[in-house]
């Protein structure tokens, strides 16, 4: 038997032994894996609420978990359990991945990261109390997402005077228009607001609403008539007339009214119109001399010329006794009802100087009365019942027929003495 054939019962034996072996290698190798694998931890990582991935590992912290999931875990991401807590199997990780938003408070614009997942998990993360008159941009439940911009403004007080109340609102208004809107103030065309509409608001600014109201008022004013006196030659001196009685005009007049809050500011004439023509009272007044005037002169002076030296004696003494006025002079004077008034020297329009030239602010206890020359001439002398003896020395613009004005010391007197009917006598 050759070499070769001697060797091949030796081959066999070698390749069956490093079969054996090779089964047995796998046999350990296979119960080893599955040792290995039976010794992994399962794991289930929740994402954001909505995913989940469930690993097999044998990771020993929440980081090596992540790390061998290929997942990147953000500074502001939430992990609970946190990244260094230990693997135990069947737990179970959430996650909670930050996203940025924009958040403005006030005049401040921060961009901040944020796990919150609603609108009101963002403001109690950023410890806002949202009150009732606090103004935000979202509603509390919506989700808060990527690029999510939230605007915050808190309500201050600010008072407003209107229709004559006071009262104090919480705004978060910008200007004054915005505010009464949101306090449901109406403003009317005219109305005045202080501080100005567009003026922006503080907790520090009072707003005043005035109510302005412009009506129309109509007033009816009478019209005085005047007295138009004429003279008649025909008819005697110190009777008069009356032609006409005169009546009183009627004159509208139409305003325009501005009530602030209800009370009056302002007056304006818009428009004036007469409703009715007043007429003059028409008189005339007599200027021919008195018949029995006339008649008194003659007889008077009849018995004069005629009487006896006896009775001339007598005339003669009763002159010297009674001075330079002798007593038959009585029978030329003549009587007038007139209506009386009086002035001062100083009074509203006088210059102090009678029309006949007599200075009464240096002679203020003068006896004067002012007349209607067509009556009473001037420079005649009068006597005035209760007033006494004075000179018809001026004349005045309202003193006209059966009129007389008395001049007195002070305006106390004028208007004590008021006005009255009088006797005037007229004395040649």
């Amino acid at each position: 038997m050759d070499l070769k054939q001697r060797l091949m019962p030796l081959k066999m034996s070698m390749r069956n032994k490093l079969m054996a072996l090779f089964a047995f290698m796998l046999v350990i190798s296979i119960s080893t894996y599955g040792i290995y694998e039976m010794a992994k931890s399962s794991v289930t990582i929740v994402i954001d609420e909505m995913e989940e991935i469930t690993a097999a590992t044998h990771a020993q912290t929440v980081e090596e978990l992540f790390r061998e999931q290929g997942l990147q875990v953000k500074d502001a991401d939430d992990v609970s359990p946190d990244l260094t807590s230990s693997i135990e199997n069947n737990m179970s990780v959430e996650w909670t991945r930050a996203v940025q938003v924009e958040v403005m408070i006030g005049d401040d614009v921060d961009e901040v990261w944020t796990t919150a997942r609603t609108v009101e998990d963002l403001t109690s993360e950023l410890e806002l109390e949202v009150n009732k008159h606090d103004y935000i941009s979202h509603e509390p439940d919506q989700t808060v997402e990527e690029g999510l911009a939230l605007t915050y403004e808190q309500a201050f007080p600010v008072s407003v005077i209107v229709d004559g109340q006071e009262k104090e609102h919480h705004t978060t208004s910008t200007t004054v228009a915005d505010f009464l809107q949101e306090a449901e103030v109406t403003l009317e065309e005219d109305d005045r607001v202080k501080p100005d509409l567009k003026e922006k608001l503080t907790n520090e600014t009072e707003v005043q609403v005035t109510r302005v109201e412009k009506t129309t008022d109509v007033v009816e004013e009478e019209i005085d008539f005047k007295t138009v006196t004429s003279k008649d030659d025909s008819l005697e001196r110190g009777k008069e007339r009356i032609n006409e009685k005169g009546e009183k005009g009627l004159l509208e007049k139409k305003y325009e009214v501005v009530l602030e809050d209800g009370e009056e500011v302002s007056r304006k004439l818009v428009k004036e119109e007469k409703v009715k023509e007043k007429k003059d009272r028409l008189v005339t007044i007599g200027s021919k001399p008195s018949t029995s005037r006339q008649s008194n002169k003659q007889t008077g002076s009849a018995p004069e010329q005629n009487s006896s030296p006896s009775s001339t004696n007598s005339t003669s003494s009763a002159q010297s006794s009674s001075g330079p006025e002798p007593e038959q002079d009585s029978q030329e004077e003549e009587t007038v009802s007139m209506e009386a008034t009086a002035y001062t020297a100083d009074c509203n329009g006088c210059s102090g100087k009678t029309a006949t030239g007599i200075d009464l602010s240096n002679n203020p206890d003068k006896k004067v009365v002012a007349v209607d020359p067509d009556v009473i001439p001037l420079g005649s002398e009068v006597h005035v019942e209760g007033y006494g003896r004075a000179v018809a020395g001026d004349t005045g613009g309202a003193i006209q027929g059966n009129r007389i004005d008395l001049h007195v010391p002070t305006t106390s007197d004028a208007t004590s003495f008021g006005r009255r009917t009088v006797e005037v006598t007229i004395i040649d």
